[in-house]
């Protein structure tokens, strides 16, 4: 059912204070929360909710709290933590008095981000450039040339390796058997750690041969393991549906080849993770997924917007995801870019030569020779979102976790960019009034 709006508190309490009466209204949340318009999100999410069933959780409460999440860079667990002992968070998010708990489970954050989905939640971003341009930090005409480029969200999954894999895909395979009483001929817990271990320390010292020897042995252990339980489970429905993908992804494991034509798997709990290589000396290979960001070209006043921001799977190329990026931070801005500017990595776009320039052609004039140079300016974004926010580790489930991640970051860099935004322009009414006051003192004397 579609959440209740709460009324607007305007009378006290006998036993508690209200947080306008307790806080620095002067501090940059209160200032922000003043600036976004909540009543936006109510109108976008309302058709998500069902006609009747129990009223759902305060959309003000689930959107400010992912973009504190993403302001802050905190998990779901730190942020509920720390908006029951500050007081600026539930002002935020929308509570008039001080509450002692928090008034829904934290759990209930993962399922408000699978009921909104991913493209829903661009609603997020969408409200970062309005209250941006309220503020006066953003201009439409700094909508209009934009810069677009590809990064690497890497998921939460550990280097893979196929004794690793196969080691934790055997290991599964043994406790989802357990659980489902089927009973196993051996389950080699003891001697497949012992020969992960080896392998490890054997291809560590150099010793391929031994370390070939022992990741054979653990590929044996494994295929021994899915045939005993293809053998107990045969018949059985219910049991064929529980091992169903399991099986496939241990058999995936066990099988696939460096020149496979199918997908690798890189993961076991994130299949869909995928291995990127971006050119890097410090990392040659990532393991996630990629994301396409798109940035205003020259810094507005409040700095530099993400205006778009998607995870694209499949491993694309990054020309073939130039014009689907257009495309979307035209519907999410209604600002028409004008001119694009793309690293050497977007040869062959398909776009209109004349709107897109890549860097290192030729310029015909000064002005696009200066705009081609602000084009590396995307990088301390992309930086940014990575180390202050959660771009840099995604740990939420699924290709839909993937977007989810990539657009909340967008929302959480404006909304910091917005915050540093009031900070400087209290600091300058400050330093108006010292100045005026200083100079009123000196008339007097």
């Amino acid at each position: 059912m579609t959440p209740h709006k709460r009324p607007p508190q305007t009378e006290g309490d006998l036993f508690r204070s209200r947080l306008d009466q307790i806080i620095n209204l002067r501090h940059d949340l209160v200032r922000l929360a003043g600036l976004v318009a909540w009543g936006f999100f109510d109108e976008r999410f309302a058709p998500l909710y069902a006609e009747t069933g129990r009223p759902g959780v305060p959309t003000r409460l689930m959107v400010g709290l992912h973009l504190l999440k993403h302001m802050y860079g905190l998990s779901d667990e730190a942020v509920c933590d720390r908006w029951v002992c500050d007081p600026y968070f539930q002002y935020f998010c929308g509570e008039p008095f001080f509450q002692h708990a928090l008034p829904v489970d934290r759990s209930s954050m993962t399922r408000w981000r699978q009921r909104i989905g991913a493209d829903d939640l661009s609603a997020l971003v969408q409200e970062s450039l309005a209250a941006a341009h309220r503020a006066g930090a953003l201009q439409a005409d700094d909508m209009e040339r934009v810069t677009v480029d590809t990064t690497v969200q890497p998921k939460a999954v550990t280097f893979p390796t196929d004794a690793k894999l196969m080691q934790r895909a055997r290991e599964k395979l043994v406790a989802l058997a357990q659980e489902w009483g089927v009973g196993l001929r051996q389950s080699y817990a003891r001697v497949g750690k012992r020969a992960a271990m080896k392998q490890g320390r054997y291809a560590h010292a150099k010793q391929f041969n031994r370390a070939r020897r022992e990741l054979r042995r653990l590929k044996t252990y494994l295929g021994r393991v899915i045939r005993d339980i293809r053998r107990k489970i045969a018949g059985n429905e219910a049991l064929t549906d529980a091992f169903k993908r399991p099986l496939w992804l241990a058999e995936r494991v066990m099988t696939q080849q460096r020149r496979d034509p199918l997908p690798k798997v890189y993961s076991l709990h994130a299949p869909e993770v995928e291995c990127i290589g971006k050119g890097k000396a410090a990392k040659p290979y990532e393991f996630g997924c990629k994301v396409t960001v798109t940035t205003t070209n020259r810094p507005a006043a409040g700095g530099h917007f993400v205006l778009h921001i998607d995870a694209r799977h499949g491993n694309p190329y990054d020309g073939h995801t130039l014009k689907a990026a257009v495309e979307a931070t035209e519907a999410w801005t209604g600002v028409t870019p004008r001119r694009i500017y793309v690293d050497k990595g977007y040869r062959g776009h398909g776009l209109d030569r004349f709107k897109v320039w890549i860097s290192g052609n030729k310029a015909p004039t000064n002005a696009i020779r200066r705009e081609l140079r602000r084009r590396s300016a995307i990088e301390p974004v992309i930086g940014h979102m990575k180390n202050d926010g959660l771009l840099g580790r995604n740990f939420l489930k699924g290709k839909s976790g993937d977007r989810i991640n990539a657009i909340l970051c967008g929302a959480g860099h404006n909304f910091r960019l917005l915050l540093r935004w009031l900070r400087l322009l209290l600091s300058m009414i400050r330093a108006v009034l010292r100045a005026e006051r200083h100079n009123l003192n000196a008339q007097l004397v």
